[in-house]
């Protein structure tokens, strides 16, 4: 049986921002990966266990979520915002790609979130607004 491994952008803090594709995601995930101020973020759902980590271990975090949905359990990893700007999306695929075949062969879906730099470029009246051409770096 393959598991399943959902990375998943939590948005900018307020449970406001969590979109319904992420609240959907956690709400069907067995395992929980991610760092433990995000796990804190979220609701605690019957059933899921959450495996917190410190900050700056994404590589080790991703491996660990990678393993557990390679036994067949479908697993979330959180991110801050939104997965592939905030670099959780990137260690996961970093991890798949030297990993053992197994990890290939999992069901992955990366699920977006909003960024902080859209939540305060939305925010009235200081908000900042991105008019024209903008580059983010």
């Amino acid at each position: 049986m393959n598991g399943r491994l959902t990375v998943i952008g939590l948005g900018p803090g307020d449970a406001r921002w969590l979109t319904p594709q992420a609240d959907a995601a956690l709400a069907s995930a067995e395992a929980i990966y991610g760092y433990g101020v995000y796990l804190e973020q979220i609701p605690v759902r019957s059933g899921q266990v959450r495996h917190p980590s410190d900050n700056r271990e994404e590589q080790a975090r991703a491996a660990a979520a990678l393993g557990h949905a390679a036994r067949g359990a479908k697993v979330a990893v959180v991110s801050g915002g939104d997965p592939g700007v905030f670099a959780m999306a990137a260690a996961v695929c970093a991890e798949i790609e030297a990993g053992p075949p197994t990890w290939r062969e999992l069901d992955v879906a990366i699920v977006p979130g909003i960024t902080a730099m859209l939540a305060v470029a939305a925010r009235r009246p200081a908000g900042a607004r991105f008019l024209r051409d903008f580059a983010l770096r």
